[in-house]
């Protein structure tokens, strides 16, 4: 199996993070070999050495899923324009519980819109408060809207993170047509590893380096319990 690190999301998205915290995730972030690092979109520009490939992810209607389209829209834009390669966005979960995936759909394919290929849009559904009809549709919806990924959780919803049923299902349901992201709570190489297998494509982790150390079969302590 690829590296672990290849298809990782270097996250941190804590509300308290400062410019100094995020320039300590980037220099880990080239350490470890990870493909991104997402973080919130107010710490854009970041500064990336020449000749980088590391990919800036940052979060839109982050993360609640409640912003308005307009403003979702406008956040995804400003973010691209200020160098982001991909946007993570939340969608809004209480139309998701009444059932209205063509508000969804739209919401989505408005964000997408200013998002210009090869640049990536994830959506998040947050899937530990939703049925699985729920997940379902809201997987559509991402596929329908031109959507990149559908992702599982933003990490700091009370339901919980990742799931490998949920991971299954969102991959099932979009058969290939998009990639699955888990992220939330996932803190171990198995944990990780189980995800990769229930379907994830790529994963938001923010303890990457102890996981990646037990990768390397080396002996560490679990990374801590936090958002992601």
């Amino acid at each position: 199996m690829t590296s672990l690190a290849s298809i990782v999301d270097h996250t941190l998205l804590k509300p308290e993070a400062t410019p100094a915290d995020v320039a300590a995730l980037v220099t880990e972030a080239l350490e470890l070999g990870v493909y991104s690092v997402c973080v919130s979109p107010s710490m854009l520009p970041l500064s990336l050495p020449a000749g980088s490939d590391l990919k800036v992810c940052v979060v839109a209607g982050f993360p609640l899923g409640t912003h308005s389209t307009a403003i979702k829209t406008a956040e995804a834009a400003e973010s691209i324009a200020l160098g982001a390669d991909e946007v993570d966005m939340v969608i809004d979960l209480g139309a998701a519980k009444a059932g209205r995936f063509d508000l969804i759909e739209a919401d989505i394919a408005s964000v997408r819109s200013v998002i210009p290929a090869p640049k990536v849009l994830k959506v998040i559904i947050e899937s530990a408060a939703l049925t699985d009809d729920e997940i379902v549709g809201a997987c559509r919806a991402a596929v329908a809207a031109g959507a990149d990924f559908v992702k599982t959780s933003t990490g700091f919803h009370p339901a919980g993170g990742a799931s490998v049923e949920a991971v299954r299902l969102m991959s099932a349901t979009v058969d290939g047509r998009a990639g699955v992201k888990a992220s939330g709570g996932i803190r171990t190489f198995a944990a990780a590893t189980a995800m990769i297998e229930a379907g994830a494509t790529r994963l938001g982790l923010s303890g990457t380096a102890s996981i990646l150390a037990e990768e390397a079969g080396e002996v560490v302590a679990p990374a801590a319990a936090g958002a992601y």
